[in-house]
């Protein structure tokens, strides 16, 4: 059976996933429509979809650090480790090596599958998973100090 403390980290990460997902929500969705808008007729991973991945990866990462100080890390110690320049640079620091490798994992899916219609849409999904995990467990050990 898992121990009271266990169960407080996959409650916590839980939380986070959902966070997680709603910053997805902005991540993507900004990708999306930057996209659509200004980059509509380049095909393949080109200049154009890699600044729409940065600019979805900074609408994201305002909202997970915004959403994951008000639900996820919630423990008086870890809001406390949360507060402040210093503890922003490293939960963005964590983020920016997620967003480097949304970046290889985009080329890489793109590469692999292309960009038409919404595959790029697919691929993000895809990679987006296997970044929430570094994103969590980066910002549990560097911001968070494992607590």
């Amino acid at each position: 059976m898992a121990s009271e403390k266990q169960k407080q980290l996959i409650a916590e990460f839980l939380r986070y996933a959902v966070v997680g997902g709603i910053s997805f929500l902005a991540d993507a969705g900004t990708m999306t429509v930057t996209k659509t808008l200004l980059f509509r007729q380049e095909e393949g991973f080109g200049f154009g979809l890699a600044l729409c991945v940065a600019l979805g990866f900074v609408a994201g990462l305002i909202v997970n650090y915004l959403l994951s100080c008000l639900f996820v890390f919630r423990s008086e110690s870890q809001r406390a480790l949360g507060r402040g320049w210093i503890p922003f640079l490293l939960y963005t620091a964590v983020g920016v090596i997620g967003f480097l490798l949304t970046e290889l994992g985009m080329y890489i899916g793109v590469g692999l599958i292309g960009s038409d219609g919404f595959r790029y849409v697919l691929v993000k999904c895809v990679v987006a998973g296997l970044v929430l995990v570094w994103n969590y467990v980066g910002r549990k050990i560097f911001v968070y100090k494992g607590k």
